[in-house]
């Protein structure tokens, strides 16, 4: 028996009863222990609160007058700027939201320091690098960022570093301050008709390729997991990693710093590019290998980059990337207009207030409090929930987009006694964080797959037996999508994976329409071959050989001598070359490397 329905996230975090939390000034919560029939409902917190008093905002660091203004109307503003990390932690026990840019660091002892009083931390940009997101959650404190305000900032600054790098602005404006008069020397390229390629076709990404169509440009774009059709509503062709590096004329960099895309544009990667390309980068430093860069600018390959971010912050005064005659830099000045900074100064103060006042904040970057006996039953579930989604969205190739994804749950309890919440965030999470800067937790889950366009719909089959174990099963299938791995295609057209839980370690045990069985812990190579003997001793000698770890090995067949699925975890990454032998084993048809 099954039933299919489609959530939206809870409307409220915080609670009170009787007083409007807008006239409430916080103390240190209660702890209550709720009956049994609400502990699997969103946790409610009681605050004690005395009436006719406003909350106190501590503003950090330098914050726009807009948004200041937002914030007097509700709360008591302490603009206290550059405090050393004694007189935050002294301040903050006086406070109950705290704004900063990223020059404040909000550690443990800052959370330790305001007595259980701070409720929210509003980072004032998009990266929260500097807070420290688990113990604010250890503390019932709500994180939220301002996520969107800078994109046409970013967008136009992308754009001036690309055509002052194409006619040599700042060299020039440099030279002829130098008493210098080089016409001939600064001889620039024309941008009609050439190939800008945008790496990260998410909302900056989208605007550069906006603009820089009106000024004439071919524009492609490489995103694995953008909507095809959403690119081509803008005259935009989707193309592979390769493909895009290997074309361009330009490269705008807009994705995200991941452990996948970290020094992504290295040596092997600029020895496939097209001799004479120009770079732009104002995403993250991390994405390019600094060193590798100077080497392609001095052998040519690179003819000119545009940088507004680096690795570390200022960069080093040695710097031979920053002193190198063909680099355009700036001094992370994407955010920089008037019209960003106030726009992400009222962006934060509506979150803070609204936060204060117990609204669900959309730009919530953790988790709120989840009563512990939920959270101990699930535990496992939760991981299980998130690697079955981080496996999934790996299978699926590049370019189709990921926009409809079933999660159905096996168990033996009445869905009034099984809170899925918590699972469907955690598929969500491991749906979007890998290819994402964003951070996905129970809060903002939802929001954050609708805004990707993502429906995530749920189904739960009812089981026969005892309902001891809250869930016997999860199952994560997107549909619409070509794979990268064609045996994860199930016989309904989805790309499907399936798990469950075993002596509490989460297992992967369906691929596609094969039964398998293997831990979902470490990383996964995934097989399909004919199934002769030798197999599994040939595969597991090429991994011994590279001193790569097995930790589990299983395969699953349709029958003797047919096809079958290997499916191998292992403890650390395969070289290329290892994954390169594996694959050119006669026998093997088809494999895929899986990072959890």
């Amino acid at each position: 028996m099954a039933a299919s329905h489609s959530f939206s996230p809870s409307s409220t975090l915080i609670s009170s009863k009787a007083t409007s939390l807008s006239s409430l000034k916080y103390k240190l919560p209660i702890s209550i222990t709720l009956p049994r029939h609400q502990r699997r409902r969103t946790p409610v917190v009681y605050v004690v609160a005395s009436l006719d008093a406003k909350p106190t905002v501590l503003v950090a660091e330098k914050l726009g007058q807009a948004g200041l203004d937002l914030l007097k109307t509700f709360a008591n503003v302490d603009c206290s700027y550059n405090l050393t990390p004694e007189e935050l932690c002294t301040k903050i026990s006086l406070c109950d939201a705290l704004i900063v840019r990223s020059g404040t660091k909000v550690n443990r002892e800052v959370f330790e320091s305001s007595g259980g009083r701070l409720k929210v931390v509003g980072r004032a940009g998009v990266g929260i690098d500097n807070v420290d997101l688990g113990a604010a959650t250890e503390h019932g404190c709500l994180v939220v960022n301002a996520p969107t305000a800078n994109t046409v900032a970013a967008a136009e600054h992308g754009i001036a570093l690309l055509t002052a790098m194409a006619r040599n602005v700042a060299q020039a404006d440099a030279s002829i301050k130098a008493g210098k008069w080089q016409r001939n020397k600064y001889v620039g390229v024309s941008l009609v008709g050439k190939t800008l390629a945008v790496m990260g076709f998410g909302k900056v990404g989208t605007e550069v390729a906006r603009r820089a169509k009106g000024l004439g440009m071919h524009v492609i774009a490489h995103d694995p997991y953008a909507p095809a059709d959403r690119a081509h509503a803008i005259g935009v062709d989707l193309v592979s990693f390769d493909e895009a590096i290997s074309t361009a004329d330009f490269l705008s960099l807009h994705m995200p710093l991941t452990p996948a895309t970290s020094k992504i544009l290295n040596d092997e990667n600029f020895a496939k590019m097209k001799k004479g390309v120009r770079i732009v980068n104002v995403a993250r430093g991390g994405v390019i290998d600094e060193d590798a860069l100077v080497r392609a600018l001095d052998a040519g390959i690179v003819a000119q980059a545009a940088l507004d971010v680096f690795t570390v912050e200022p960069p080093p005064q040695d710097s031979k990337l920053i002193h190198h005659e063909n680099v355009t830099v700036t001094p992370h000045l994407g955010a920089s207009t008037m019209e960003a900074q106030e726009g992400v100064a009222i962006e934060i103060a509506e979150a803070v207030v609204g936060a204060l006042q117990g609204e669900l904040a959309a730009t919530a970057v953790n988790a709120p409090m989840v009563p512990a006996e939920v959270l101990t039953e699930l535990k496992p579930y939760v991981t299980l929930a998130e690697k079955l989604g981080r496996l999934a969205v790996q299978l699926v190739a590049g370019g189709s987009g990921v926009k409809s994804v079933k999660v159905t749950y096996a168990s033996a309890r009445a869905p009034d006694d099984l809170d899925t919440r918590l699972l469907r965030a955690m598929v969500t999470k491991g749906l979007i964080e890998p290819i994402s800067s964003v951070f996905v937790n129970l809060v903002n889950a939802d929001f954050t797959a609708k805004q990707r366009g993502v429906r995530i719909s749920e189904e739960r089959v009812l089981l026969d037996g005892s309902p001891e174990s809250p869930l016997e099963s999860i199952q994560v299938q997107i549909a619409n999508v070509e794979s990268r791995f064609a045996s994860a295609i199930s016989e309904s057209g989805e790309v499907t994976v399936e798990g469950k839980v075993k002596d509490g370690i989460p297992h992967l045990t369906k691929v596609g329409a094969f039964e398998v069985d293997v831990s979902l812990e470490g990383n996964i190579i995934l097989c399909r071959q004919v199934d002769q003997p030798g197999m599994i001793g040939t595969v597991g000698s090429i991994l011994g050989e590279e001193n790569v770890n097995v930790s589990f090995m299983s395969v699953g067949r349709i029958a003797p001598r047919k096809q079958a699925i290997m499916a191998i975890g292992v403890d650390e990454h395969p070289s290329k070359s290892a994954l390169k032998r594996i694959g050119e084993i006669p026998a093997v048809e088809e494999f895929v490397f899986l990072d959890l």
